[in-house]
């Protein structure tokens, strides 16, 4: 279901659970992983990708979800908490985190994209999107909290509004990605980027508290205040 490895100062985090959908169980499983990442000491980084290369994560698991009875996916009423709660944690990761979007990346699957530092997208095919109205669905207030502060705002209506469909050219143009490349190079390119940002991983109360500032309670560029104020009272604002 996931698989880690370690590659001098990167760990990759391979989803191999066919189209990577989202249960609780995978949750789960994806936080164990996570364990072991950040119970690590000196530089490092996190690369997350997928085995199956026509999907990163095809989403919600809708078939666990429907279903009643037990079920390998877990417990469906803890499932809402525990998942935000996960991507919470990884956009807060105190290391350089990279993705390697090599296939499809669909609702849950967009979001885990969007909780990196730095996406990378496959160029010749495969879609990111948040499908959520076109499955009946509305967004929740924290995921659309998500997609303000990691999509410029010209591509924010069309992703959560419209669910446009961006491909990786289209993504990139739009600030949604940082890079784009063939299905052959995107794993070896993500672990490049991840490699040469290890260094920043190595002090980890830094790079975490600073994401916390960017992403936590009370983020700084939520404030009510503009900078002239803040940097006039500065001692206000420890």
């Amino acid at each position: 279901m996931i698989e880690l490895t370690h590659e001098y100062d990167v760990f990759v985090l391979n989803m191999n659970a066919g189209e990577n959908r989202w249960n609780t169980t995978f949750v789960r499983e994806f936080s164990k992983a996570l364990d072991e990442v950040e119970n690590s000491t000196g530089p490092a980084a996190l690369v997350t990708t997928s085995t199956n290369p026509k999907f990163f994560s095809n989403g919600l698991d809708l078939d666990w979800y429907s279903a009643t009875g037990d079920h390998p996916g877990g417990d469906r009423d803890v499932f809402g908490d525990e998942y935000m709660a996960l991507m919470g944690r990884l956009i807060t990761l105190p290391m350089p985190s990279v993705c390697a979007v090599n296939g499809h990346a669909f609702g849950a699957g967009f979001m885990l994209a969007l909780c990196h530092d730095i996406r990378c997208m496959r160029a010749d095919r495969g879609f990111i999107c948040a499908n959520e109205i076109e499955l009946g669905l509305t967004i929740p207030n924290p995921e659309l909290a998500l997609f303000r502060h990691k999509i410029p705002m010209s591509a924010f209506f069309q992703t959560v509004q419209l669910a446009k469909r961006w491909t990786g050219p289209e993504a990139l143009a739009a600030g949604i990605v940082q890079h784009i490349d063939e299905q052959d190079q995107l794993l070896s390119s993500a672990m490049s980027k991840a490699q040469e940002l290890s260094r920043l991983g190595a002090n980890r109360d830094a790079y975490g508290q600073l994401k916390e500032q960017l992403y936590g309670e009370n983020a700084a560029i939520n404030g009510i205040h503009g900078p002239a104020y803040m940097l006039k009272n500065a001692s206000l604002f420890h």
